[in-house]
Protein backbone atom coordinates (compact mmCIF):
# COMPACT_ATOMS: atom_id res chain seq x y z
CA UNK A 1 0.00 0.00 0.00
CA UNK A 2 1.36 3.64 -1.05
CA UNK A 3 1.16 5.72 2.43
CA UNK A 4 1.06 9.18 0.16
CA UNK A 5 -1.98 10.94 1.85
CA UNK A 6 -5.29 11.74 0.08
CA UNK A 7 -7.12 14.83 0.88
CA UNK A 8 -10.90 15.09 0.59
CA UNK A 9 -12.77 18.18 0.89
CA UNK A 10 -16.44 17.51 1.61
CA UNK A 11 -19.89 16.71 3.11
CA UNK A 12 -21.16 14.10 5.62
CA UNK A 13 -24.56 13.60 5.69
CA UNK A 14 -27.04 11.38 7.82
CA UNK A 15 -28.78 9.62 4.88
CA UNK A 16 -32.85 8.42 5.57
CA UNK A 17 -33.25 5.70 2.68
CA UNK A 18 -36.63 4.07 1.92
CA UNK A 19 -36.60 1.47 0.02
CA UNK A 20 -40.12 1.34 -2.15
CA UNK A 21 -41.58 -0.13 -5.02
CA UNK A 22 -40.88 2.64 -7.55
CA UNK A 23 -40.47 6.41 -6.71
CA UNK A 24 -43.19 8.27 -6.20
CA UNK A 25 -44.75 11.20 -8.55
CA UNK A 26 -45.63 14.38 -7.23
CA UNK A 27 -48.66 14.31 -4.55
CA UNK A 28 -48.47 10.03 -4.38
CA UNK A 29 -47.84 8.20 -1.53
CA UNK A 30 -46.29 5.19 -1.24
CA UNK A 31 -46.81 2.36 1.29
CA UNK A 32 -45.49 -0.62 1.89
CA UNK A 33 -41.42 0.76 1.56
CA UNK A 34 -38.56 -0.39 4.25
CA UNK A 35 -36.74 2.16 6.05
CA UNK A 36 -33.50 2.39 7.30
CA UNK A 37 -30.59 5.12 8.35
CA UNK A 38 -26.65 5.00 6.57
CA UNK A 39 -23.88 7.33 6.84
CA UNK A 40 -23.67 8.81 3.74
CA UNK A 41 -22.51 12.95 2.01
CA UNK A 42 -20.35 12.71 -0.92
CA UNK A 43 -17.45 13.60 0.72
CA UNK A 44 -17.28 11.28 3.51
CA UNK A 45 -18.63 8.49 0.91
CA UNK A 46 -15.25 9.34 -1.09
CA UNK A 47 -13.40 9.26 2.02
CA UNK A 48 -14.27 6.45 3.57
CA UNK A 49 -14.11 4.26 -0.37
CA UNK A 50 -10.49 5.54 -0.30
CA UNK A 51 -9.52 4.61 3.36
CA UNK A 52 -11.17 1.32 2.40
CA UNK A 53 -8.87 0.34 -0.32
CA UNK A 54 -6.06 1.03 1.70
CA UNK A 55 -5.31 4.75 1.33
CA UNK A 56 -4.04 7.12 3.81
CA UNK A 57 -6.95 9.68 3.69
CA UNK A 58 -7.46 13.14 5.82
CA UNK A 59 -11.04 14.56 5.71
CA UNK A 60 -11.77 18.33 5.73
CA UNK A 61 -15.49 18.45 6.90
CA UNK A 62 -18.17 20.80 8.96
CA UNK A 63 -20.77 18.68 10.99
CA UNK A 64 -23.25 19.96 13.39
CA UNK A 65 -22.71 19.46 16.96
CA UNK A 66 -25.50 17.19 17.49
CA UNK A 67 -25.99 13.35 17.64
CA UNK A 68 -25.83 12.75 13.54
CA UNK A 69 -22.16 14.24 13.71
CA UNK A 70 -21.19 12.79 16.81
CA UNK A 71 -21.96 9.52 14.62
CA UNK A 72 -20.24 10.60 11.98
CA UNK A 73 -16.92 11.52 13.21
CA UNK A 74 -17.12 7.71 15.36
CA UNK A 75 -18.09 6.22 11.88
CA UNK A 76 -14.27 8.11 10.40
CA UNK A 77 -12.18 7.13 12.98
CA UNK A 78 -13.68 3.45 12.81
CA UNK A 79 -12.56 3.77 9.26
CA UNK A 80 -8.91 5.04 10.19
CA UNK A 81 -9.52 8.24 8.36
CA UNK A 82 -7.92 11.24 9.93
CA UNK A 83 -10.48 13.58 11.39
CA UNK A 84 -7.92 16.34 12.66
CA UNK A 85 -9.98 18.48 9.74
CA UNK A 86 -13.45 17.31 10.85
CA UNK A 87 -15.02 20.73 12.50
CA UNK A 88 -18.61 21.56 14.19
CA UNK A 89 -20.43 23.98 14.18
CA UNK A 90 -22.89 25.25 16.71
CA UNK A 91 -25.37 26.99 15.29
CA UNK A 92 -25.79 24.42 12.02
CA UNK A 93 -27.24 20.98 12.04
CA UNK A 94 -25.12 18.15 10.77
CA UNK A 95 -25.94 17.31 6.61
CA UNK A 96 -28.97 14.98 6.06
CA UNK A 97 -30.01 13.26 3.12
CA UNK A 98 -33.58 11.95 2.26
CA UNK A 99 -33.42 9.08 -0.34
CA UNK A 100 -35.53 6.98 -1.73
CA UNK A 101 -34.79 3.51 -3.63
CA UNK A 102 -36.80 1.82 -6.29
CA UNK A 103 -36.96 -1.84 -7.30
CA UNK A 104 -34.63 -1.51 -9.85
CA UNK A 105 -32.12 0.21 -7.58
CA UNK A 106 -32.86 3.66 -8.84
CA UNK A 107 -32.69 6.71 -6.56
CA UNK A 108 -33.83 10.56 -5.95
CA UNK A 109 -32.54 12.49 -3.24
CA UNK A 110 -33.49 15.70 -1.23
CA UNK A 111 -30.43 17.18 0.99
CA UNK A 112 -30.67 19.54 3.52
CA UNK A 113 -26.69 20.39 3.41
CA UNK A 114 -26.40 22.03 7.18
CA UNK A 115 -23.37 22.42 8.07
CA UNK A 116 -21.98 21.86 5.06
CA UNK A 117 -22.76 24.89 3.42
CA UNK A 118 -20.95 26.50 6.39
CA UNK A 119 -17.65 25.25 5.77
CA UNK A 120 -15.29 28.63 4.65
CA UNK A 121 -12.48 29.24 2.69
CA UNK A 122 -11.21 30.96 6.58
CA UNK A 123 -11.61 27.26 7.59
CA UNK A 124 -9.50 26.03 5.78
CA UNK A 125 -6.42 28.06 6.18
CA UNK A 126 -5.69 25.97 8.83
CA UNK A 127 -5.27 23.02 7.03
CA UNK A 128 -2.79 24.80 4.29
CA UNK A 129 -0.14 22.07 5.38
CA UNK A 130 -1.85 19.11 4.74
CA UNK A 131 -3.39 20.30 0.96
CA UNK A 132 0.37 20.93 0.25
CA UNK A 133 2.11 17.85 1.20
CA UNK A 134 -1.18 16.06 -0.04
CA UNK A 135 -0.48 13.39 -3.20
CA UNK A 136 -4.08 14.62 -4.15
CA UNK A 137 -6.48 16.50 -3.28
CA UNK A 138 -10.28 15.04 -4.00
CA UNK A 139 -13.63 17.02 -3.75
CA UNK A 140 -17.16 17.05 -5.06
CA UNK A 141 -19.90 19.73 -5.15
CA UNK A 142 -21.60 19.66 -2.06
CA UNK A 143 -19.75 22.15 -0.07
CA UNK A 144 -19.90 26.09 -0.95
CA UNK A 145 -17.93 26.73 -4.73
CA UNK A 146 -16.42 29.66 -3.12
CA UNK A 147 -14.65 26.87 -0.69
CA UNK A 148 -13.59 24.63 -3.69
CA UNK A 149 -12.10 27.30 -5.21
CA UNK A 150 -9.92 28.26 -2.81
CA UNK A 151 -8.53 24.68 -1.87
CA UNK A 152 -7.53 24.51 -5.68
CA UNK A 153 -5.88 27.39 -5.34
CA UNK A 154 -3.91 26.12 -2.32
CA UNK A 155 -3.25 22.80 -4.19
CA UNK A 156 -2.50 24.13 -7.54
CA UNK A 157 0.36 26.47 -5.93
CA UNK A 158 2.08 23.49 -4.78
CA UNK A 159 1.43 21.83 -7.85
CA UNK A 160 -1.05 18.97 -6.25
CA UNK A 161 -3.75 17.54 -8.42
CA UNK A 162 -6.82 18.49 -7.56
CA UNK A 163 -9.71 15.70 -8.62
CA UNK A 164 -13.05 17.15 -8.82
CA UNK A 165 -16.01 15.15 -8.74
CA UNK A 166 -18.61 17.59 -10.17
CA UNK A 167 -21.49 16.47 -8.33
CA UNK A 168 -24.27 17.70 -7.79
CA UNK A 169 -24.79 18.74 -11.20
CA UNK A 170 -23.96 22.43 -11.17
CA UNK A 171 -22.41 25.17 -13.71
CA UNK A 172 -18.78 25.74 -13.07
CA UNK A 173 -16.43 28.91 -14.18
CA UNK A 174 -13.82 28.18 -16.74
CA UNK A 175 -11.45 29.71 -14.35
CA UNK A 176 -11.93 26.60 -11.75
CA UNK A 177 -11.98 24.32 -14.54
CA UNK A 178 -8.46 24.92 -16.02
CA UNK A 179 -7.44 24.52 -12.82
CA UNK A 180 -8.50 20.89 -12.51
CA UNK A 181 -6.54 17.89 -12.83
CA UNK A 182 -9.24 15.17 -13.27
CA UNK A 183 -12.69 15.83 -13.52
CA UNK A 184 -15.23 12.91 -13.54
CA UNK A 185 -18.78 13.70 -14.58
CA UNK A 186 -21.29 11.29 -14.95
CA UNK A 187 -23.44 11.74 -18.08
CA UNK A 188 -26.12 14.05 -16.49
CA UNK A 189 -23.30 16.12 -14.87
CA UNK A 190 -21.15 16.30 -18.06
CA UNK A 191 -24.51 17.48 -20.34
CA UNK A 192 -24.92 20.25 -17.83
CA UNK A 193 -21.36 21.30 -17.88
CA UNK A 194 -21.15 21.06 -21.71
CA UNK A 195 -24.80 21.15 -23.20
CA UNK A 196 -24.29 18.18 -25.01
CA UNK A 197 -26.46 15.05 -24.51
CA UNK A 198 -23.88 12.01 -23.65
CA UNK A 199 -25.82 8.26 -24.65
CA UNK A 200 -23.44 6.56 -26.11
CA UNK A 201 -19.20 6.45 -26.21
CA UNK A 202 -19.93 9.28 -29.32
CA UNK A 203 -20.89 11.49 -27.68
CA UNK A 204 -19.16 10.98 -24.58
CA UNK A 205 -15.64 11.82 -26.53
CA UNK A 206 -17.25 14.67 -27.57
CA UNK A 207 -18.25 16.32 -23.90
CA UNK A 208 -14.96 15.31 -22.89
CA UNK A 209 -13.31 16.75 -25.59
CA UNK A 210 -15.20 19.89 -24.71
CA UNK A 211 -14.28 20.40 -20.70
CA UNK A 212 -10.23 19.02 -22.01
CA UNK A 213 -10.33 22.20 -23.94
CA UNK A 214 -11.54 24.31 -20.83
CA UNK A 215 -8.09 23.12 -19.64
CA UNK A 216 -8.35 20.17 -17.96
CA UNK A 217 -5.67 17.66 -18.30
CA UNK A 218 -7.75 14.64 -18.17
CA UNK A 219 -11.39 13.92 -18.75
CA UNK A 220 -13.04 10.99 -17.17
CA UNK A 221 -17.20 10.50 -17.79
CA UNK A 222 -18.63 7.79 -15.95
CA UNK A 223 -21.43 5.86 -17.79
CA UNK A 224 -22.69 3.54 -15.14
CA UNK A 225 -22.68 -0.53 -16.40
CA UNK A 226 -21.12 0.85 -19.67
CA UNK A 227 -18.07 2.18 -17.94
CA UNK A 228 -15.71 5.33 -18.09
CA UNK A 229 -14.76 7.37 -20.72
CA UNK A 230 -11.10 8.60 -20.44
CA UNK A 231 -9.46 11.37 -22.79
CA UNK A 232 -6.36 13.34 -22.20
CA UNK A 233 -3.44 14.52 -24.56
CA UNK A 234 -2.73 10.56 -25.07
CA UNK A 235 -5.42 8.95 -25.79
CA UNK A 236 -9.12 8.34 -25.70
CA UNK A 237 -10.89 5.29 -24.93
CA UNK A 238 -13.94 3.65 -23.09
CA UNK A 239 -13.06 1.80 -20.00
CA UNK A 240 -16.09 -0.71 -20.14
CA UNK A 241 -17.79 -1.30 -16.96
CA UNK A 242 -19.38 -5.05 -15.43
CA UNK A 243 -23.09 -5.46 -15.45
CA UNK A 244 -24.26 -7.09 -12.41
CA UNK A 245 -27.44 -7.08 -10.22
CA UNK A 246 -28.32 -3.82 -9.29
CA UNK A 247 -29.20 -3.25 -5.86
CA UNK A 248 -28.89 0.48 -5.13
CA UNK A 249 -26.94 3.08 -7.40
CA UNK A 250 -26.29 5.43 -3.97
CA UNK A 251 -22.89 6.19 -3.83
CA UNK A 252 -21.63 4.60 -7.30
CA UNK A 253 -20.04 7.65 -8.03
CA UNK A 254 -18.83 8.38 -5.17
CA UNK A 255 -17.07 4.69 -4.37
CA UNK A 256 -14.92 5.15 -8.09
CA UNK A 257 -13.97 8.60 -7.07
CA UNK A 258 -12.71 7.29 -4.04
CA UNK A 259 -10.87 3.71 -5.72
CA UNK A 260 -10.14 6.30 -8.48
CA UNK A 261 -7.44 8.31 -6.43
CA UNK A 262 -6.56 5.74 -4.51
CA UNK A 263 -5.28 3.47 -7.91
CA UNK A 264 -3.50 7.19 -8.79
CA UNK A 265 -1.40 7.17 -5.70
CA UNK A 266 -0.12 3.40 -5.91
CA UNK A 267 1.34 4.27 -9.38
CA UNK A 268 -1.30 2.82 -12.17
CA UNK A 269 -1.97 4.49 -15.35
CA UNK A 270 -4.99 6.39 -15.78
CA UNK A 271 -6.84 3.66 -17.86
CA UNK A 272 -5.84 1.17 -15.18
CA UNK A 273 -7.20 3.18 -11.96
CA UNK A 274 -10.41 3.72 -14.32
CA UNK A 275 -10.81 -0.33 -14.42
CA UNK A 276 -9.54 -0.18 -10.93
CA UNK A 277 -12.64 2.35 -9.96
CA UNK A 278 -15.00 0.63 -12.09
CA UNK A 279 -15.12 -2.74 -10.53
CA UNK A 280 -15.77 -1.12 -7.29
CA UNK A 281 -18.47 0.99 -8.18
CA UNK A 282 -20.10 -2.24 -9.56
CA UNK A 283 -19.75 -4.47 -6.50
CA UNK A 284 -21.28 -1.16 -4.79
CA UNK A 285 -24.50 -0.74 -6.57
CA UNK A 286 -25.17 -4.78 -5.43
CA UNK A 287 -25.40 -3.52 -1.77
CA UNK A 288 -27.86 -0.72 -0.07
CA UNK A 289 -26.50 2.06 1.39
CA UNK A 290 -23.86 4.83 0.77
CA UNK A 291 -20.70 3.97 3.05
CA UNK A 292 -21.86 0.64 3.76
CA UNK A 293 -21.28 -0.03 0.33
CA UNK A 294 -17.62 0.87 -0.30
CA UNK A 295 -15.49 -2.81 -0.29
CA UNK A 296 -12.70 -3.41 1.08
CA UNK A 297 -9.78 -3.93 -0.78
CA UNK A 298 -9.71 -7.58 -0.42
CA UNK A 299 -13.16 -7.80 -1.61
CA UNK A 300 -12.21 -5.80 -4.83
CA UNK A 301 -8.93 -8.63 -5.22
CA UNK A 302 -11.19 -11.78 -4.70
CA UNK A 303 -15.08 -10.36 -5.85
CA UNK A 304 -16.07 -12.35 -8.59
CA UNK A 305 -18.77 -10.26 -10.56
CA UNK A 306 -22.00 -11.72 -10.86
CA UNK A 307 -22.83 -10.90 -14.86
CA UNK A 308 -26.31 -11.09 -15.31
Amino acid sequence: MNSASIVVVGSTNTDMVIKASHLPQPGETILGGTFFMSAGGKGANQAVAAARLGASVTFIVKTGYDIFGKQAIELFEKEGIDISGVLRDKSQPSGVALITVDDKGENCIVVAPGANAALTAEDIDQFTEKIENAAFVLMQLETPIETIEYVTDIAVAKSVPVILNPAPASKLSDELLRKISIITPNQREAELLTGIKVVDESSAKEAANFLHKKGIETVIVTMGAAGAFVLNDNKNTLIPGTKVKVVDTTAAGDVFNGALVVALTQGQTIEEAAAFACKAAAISVTRLGAQASAPYRHELESFELNKV
